[in-house]
């Protein structure tokens, strides 16, 4: 296996008296899908915003291809190629595709004005290229599906550079097919080969199809890492629920 693109060790975020995080460890290889799980309150979201340079963390270090990094900013964690996709998507309904694509990121000539059919021609492109053929990049991102609307968000992350793509719940409320879109377009970029996908999911099935290794948190710390050949069903649910917490439970409920 390749060097992990991503390497994060004993990561801690307290806020105040309160720790989010407690220690964790994780790692990131390129051409793989990584899902990261837990119930809610489990730490995910304050993991990955950790890692995407929204918060700094207490202890623990990051390193990005061996190197230690300190992100300040989502600026610096996007120039060291982590790119994030939230659940909700930061698109602008009312705008095309193309100017969601180039957000903040607009090509210009000399004299200011924005390079439309450049920019057009490259956003349907990008979208191509991870499954998804847009006759048309100039219309409302409104008209879109819930499904496409996340491989823009995507592909876009993609084209500016991620390398390590943090996918925030990205079934979550997409009726049925638009949730295998989402998952065919994460097996497209799986199989480029030089991105790292965490995903991040409540959901059992997508998580059994698509990744690789999982790691569950529970109350902010890791209780388990697995591989797709190692991880039992019924260990996965258990993980999920919280672990040692739901085995307490069980036993809880066994002796009413």
């Amino acid at each position: 296996m390749a060097e992990p693109y991503m390497r994060v060790e004993g990561l801690v975020k307290r806020f105040g008296p309160f720790t989010a995080l407690g220690g964790v460890d994780l790692e990131v290889y390129p051409g793989e899908v990584h899902a990261l799980l837990g119930d809610n309150g489990a730490g995910k979201s304050t993991l990955i915003k950790t890692l995407a340079g929204v918060h700094e963390p207490t202890e623990g270090q990051i390193y990005i291809e061996g190197k230690p990094v300190q992100f300040r900013s989502p600026r610096d964690a996007s120039d060291a190629g982590i790119g994030t996709v939230y659940q909700d998507l930061a698109l602008n309904q009312l705008m095309s595709v193309t100017r969601n694509f180039f957000m903040g990121r607009e090509m210009k000539t000399a004299f200011g004005t924005l390079k439309m059919d450049e920019m057009d021609q490259i956003a349907h492109d990008e979208m191509l290229k991870i499954g998804i053929d847009f006759s048309d990049p100039t219309q409302a991102v409104g008209t879109m599906s819930g499904g496409q609307r996340q491989t823009l968000a995507i592909a876009r992350a993609i084209y500016f550079g991620a390398k390590v793509l943090i996918l925030d719940e990205p079934t979550s409320a997409l009726g049925q097919k638009q949730q295998m879109e989402v998952l065919k377009t994460v097996m497209r970029v799986r199989k480029r080969g030089d991105i790292a996908i965490i995903f991040i999911t409540h959901n059992e099935i997508h998580s059994r199809l698509i990744a690789d290794r999982y790691t569950f948190l529970a109350l902010g710390k890791v209780i388990g890492a697995e591989t797709r050949e190692t991880l039992q069903h019924d260990e996965m649910r258990r993980l999920m629920a919280g672990g040692a917490e739901m085995a307490d439970l069980e036993q809880e409920l066994a002796a009413i």
